[in-house]
């Protein structure tokens, strides 16, 4: 488990239902303690007042490091790959399906059984934060 201070961005991994398993983008605003966080998120807002990101408490086993970018070489991705989509203000984990054109990708979600299209624009590789490291999917499977 990654050790986290003020300042540092990382994402929270959602553990409430109909979004298991997305992350959010956040900043870690200080640390209570050894096994959490308080955590002020970059496109989540408060309920009572929009203009205001959303600050909340995290557990330390909720919070991984922001992925790095992966460079993509020759035409993006290809059919079968994970990936992560950035919808609904999270990343949310997917597989490639189909491709269509040289920026429209369609996407499969196992939590939820659909198949949407995006822009290339909203995917990045799926990297796993395994053992304090990010591991390629590629590698593991």
């Amino acid at each position: 488990m990654a050790s986290f201070k003020k300042g540092d961005q990382v994402e929270v991994c959602s553990k409430q239902e109909g979004f298991l398993g997305s992350y959010y983008s956040a900043t870690v605003v200080n640390q209570l303690g050894p096994k959490a966080y308080a955590v002020e998120y970059e496109t989540l807002v408060e309920e009572e007042d929009e203009s205001v990101p959303l600050v909340e408490v995290a557990a330390a086993d909720e919070l991984r490091p922001t992925p790095p970018r992966l460079r993509l070489g020759g035409s993006g991705f290809c059919l079968d790959d994970k990936v992560d989509v950035f919808a609904n203000d999270g990343w949310w984990v997917g597989q490639i399906t189909e491709k269509r054109g040289s920026t429209t990708y369609f996407v499969y979600f196992a939590s939820t059984g659909e198949e949407i299209p995006y822009n290339g624009s909203l995917l990045r590789a799926h990297l796993d934060w395994v053992d304090g490291r990010w591991v390629s999917s590629k590698r593991r499977d």
